[in-house]
């Protein structure tokens, strides 16, 4: 088993009347990639939020690396990293002096060996020396999340990371992200695509009315599906039009049989219309 990275349960948050978070639990692995899935409004940030020490939980618990949030801000801060919904990159600046800035707030050693390191991971080698305004959307975001990487956090909030981007960028985002678990960071992964999360993460959880009302690999969350069916392939049209009227009775054996999983769309719009139901009919 590996080791647990990040442990929240009953983790609880309102506003005034409006209860965002009523009851969330889950635990994330050390290297994996966790994506938390959720609509607009869900309370996908608060969670995020709550975990980088930014905003204090009402009730429940959440560690990191076996430190509390709430008690332990200082040890918590030093094994995470935040990149937020927005990108935050000084446009004034190079790539270049963006990273070093960085690099002198933390007191990291060797920071110009550093700086040339991340600028390759991020790809922003030939762009190094221009500013940053004159950067793509993909380009800011990839200094971005380098910036956060600097002196290699254990976890690193990623928070709707390719919200803006064209598919191009996204698809380069990924495969960054991809990159980071690979080398041991563990990522957290916010966002409401669903196939970025089929596409990057080791386990979802599903957020919906302040709960997590489902969690586990992108596979188990299709296999607890009802209703799947199942699709049968034969060698010949001839062979499949008889089996669809007389398989049974003619004893008309599939060459193969494939099971048909649905989407994680359909897991997730069935899930959320399931809690739907089941809320209207408790409060009737």
């Amino acid at each position: 088993m590996s080791e647990k990275i990040i442990e929240v349960s009953g983790l609880q948050k309102s506003y005034k009347e409006n209860h965002v978070l009523k009851d969330v639990s889950f635990t994330i692995y050390k290297g994996s990639i966790f994506a938390l899935l959720g609509s607009n409004g869900a309370g996908k940030t608060t969670v995020v939020k709550i975990l980088s020490t930014l905003l204090k939980s009402d009730g429940g618990s959440a560690a990191i690396n076996g430190f509390d949030v709430s008690t332990n801000n200082d040890n918590v801060r030093k094994c995470i990293s935040l990149t937020g919904q927005f990108v935050a990159v000084d446009e004034l600046l190079t790539g270049r002096e963006n990273l070093n800035l960085i690099g002198q707030l933390k007191h990291l050693p060797n920071i110009k060996n550093t700086v040339n390191e991340w600028l390759s991971f991020s790809d922003l080698e030939d762009a190094a020396n221009r500013k940053v305004s004159t950067y793509s959307g993909g380009m800011r975001r990839r200094l971005d999340i380098a910036m956060s990487l600097m002196g290699n956090p254990d976890v690193l909030f990623l928070d709707e990371p390719t919200t803006g981007l064209d598919p191009q960028n996204r698809i380069a985002m990924w495969d960054l992200i991809k990159d980071l678990a690979k080398k041991g960071t563990t990522v957290f992964l916010t966002t409401q695509y669903l196939e970025e999360a089929e596409y990057l993460a080791d386990n979802i959880a599903i957020l919906h009315d302040g709960k997590i009302i489902a969690e586990g690999t992108p596979k188990y969350l299709k296999e607890i599906m009802p209703e799947r069916g199942v699709r049968l392939n034969f060698d010949s049209e001839i062979k499949a039009n008889i089996a669809i009227k007389f398989l049974t009775e003619n004893g008309i054996s599939a060459d193969s049989i494939e099971q048909n999983l649905p989407s994680l769309e359909d897991v997730f719009l069935t899930l959320i219309d399931e809690k739907k139901e089941s809320s209207q009919h408790e409060k009737k």
